[in-house]
C-alpha cells in the first residue's frame, strides 16, 4: 500500500512540469476567486444577516449588536469560502480530468488500452454525489472546530474522502471498462483513501494549497492507472 502511494506521489510531482499541466495551474486560483466573488455577491448579506438575527434571538443585549454582526460576517466568509473551494475542486475533477489522464498515460502508461468506460454525464453525476455526501458530513463536523484536535482530524478525513471520490472516476473514465472501474475501486479502496489522506494536509499550507487540487488529481490518476495496469496484468488483458 505504502509503495503504491509513494510511487503515485513521486510520479505526480514529476508531472507538475508537464506543459499541459502547467497551463492548468492558474485554474484553481481563477476558478476559486470567481466562484467566491459570485457567491459573496449573491449570499453574503442574507447569510450574515441571518446569523446576526439568530444571535440576537439568543437574548444578546442591544449594546452587543456588533457581536452578532461580526459573527455573521465571519460565518458568511467561512461558508462561502468552503463552498467556492468545493465547487472549484469539483470543476477541476470534471474538466481537467482528461488532461491529467493524458499526461499520466504519455509518461507512464503509453501502451494501456483505452476502453472508454466513462462518460461526461457519469463524471458530472460522480461529482454531484461526492458533493451531496460531503456537505452534510462537513456541516455535522463543524462543531468540532471548537475542539481543535477533533476538528483537524475530521477535516483531514473528509478531505481525504472527497479527493479520492471526486478524482477516481475521471482517472479511469478513458481507459477502464465499467467492470474494470468497479474492480479497481473495490480492490484499491484503501490505497485511494490513503493517498487522499496524505494529500489532505496540503490544503492547509499557504500558497501550496493553490496547486494542491492539481497535484491531487495527478497523484490519484497515477494510482488509478497503475492499479488498472496491474489488474490487466493479473487477468492477462491488455
Amino acid at each position: 500500500m505504502l509503495n503504491a502511494i509513494a510511487a503515485a506521489l513521486a510520479r505526480a510531482f514529476v508531472l507538475l512540469a508537464d506543459r499541459r499541466v502547467v497551463m492548468l495551474l492558474v485554474v484553481p486560483v481563477a476558478a476559486g476567486v470567481a466562484l467566491w466573488v459570485a457567491l459573496a455577491l449573491a449570499f453574503w448579506a442574507p447569510l450574515s444577516d441571518a446569523i446576526a438575527a439568530l444571535i440576537a434571538g439568543w437574548g444578546v443585549g442591544s449594546g452587543y449588536a456588533w457581536l452578532g454582526a461580526a459573527a455573521g460576517n465571519l460565518a458568511a466568509f467561512i461558508v462561502l469560502t468552503a463552498a467556492s473551494g468545493l465547487l472549484a475542486l469539483a470543476a477541476i475533477a470534471v474538466f481537467a480530468g482528461p488532461v491529467f489522464t493524458r499526461a499520466v498515460e504519455s509518461h507512464w502508461h503509453p501502451a494501456l488500452e483505452r476502453k472508454a468506460g466513462g462518460t461526461f454525464a457519469g463524471s458530472l453525476a460522480n461529482a454531484a454525489v461526492a458533493i451531496a455526501v460531503f456537505v452534510p458530513l462537513w456541516l455535522l463536523a463543524l462543531p468540532l472546530a471548537l475542539f481543535p484536535p477533533g476538528g483537524i482530524a475530521a477535516t483531514l478525513l473528509l478531505n481525504a474522502w472527497l479527493n479520492q471520490r471526486l478524482f477516481r472516476y475521471d482517472a479511469l473514465a478513458e481507459h477502464a471498462s465499467p467492470d474494470e472501474r468497479r474492480r479497481v475501486i473495490a480492490s484499491a479502496r484503501g490505497r485511494f483513501f490513503g493517498l487522499g489522506l496524505v494529500l489532505a494536509p496540503l490544503s492547509f499550507v499557504p500558497f501550496v494549497n493553490l496547486i494542491a487540487p492539481i497535484y491531487a488529481g495527478l497523484a490519484l490518476t497515477c494510482l488509478a492507472l497503475d492499479e488498472l495496469a496491474a489488474l490487466r496484468q493479473r487477468t492477462g488483458a491488455r
